[in-house]
């Protein structure tokens, strides 16, 4: 007699049960991620590599700009002789920016 066709206990069928409940509550998870999944692809715009080369590129023009600040900012606090921070703060410029 092949094990498959053995009776199973009480036991073994509701631990059977339980486990084709889970995989069928595994599978619809699935079904509702892939469905996510291509929403939220379908709202990027255009190539992801693309969108990354760009932001790439506005950081470092960002940071290009803020050194450029900074500099002027150092100057201005050097010919008025005080701190850099000082004319910082007169500008609004905090330590997290």
């Amino acid at each position: 007699m092949d094990s498959s066709e053995e009776p199973k206990s009480y036991k073994d069928q509701q631990r059977i049960a339980a486990l084709r409940a889970s995989i069928a509550s595994l599978e619809a998870k699935h079904v509702q991620v892939e469905k996510d999944l291509a929403s939220m692809n379908a709202k990027l715009i255009g190539n992801p590599d693309d969108t990354c080369k760009r932001y790439t590129q506005l950081l470092h023009e960002y940071n290009d700009i803020k050194d450029v600040g900074q500099g002027l900012m150092g100057l201005l606090a050097e010919a008025r002789g005080v701190r850099q921070v000082e004319v910082e703060k007169e500008f609004g410029v905090s330590e997290e920016d």
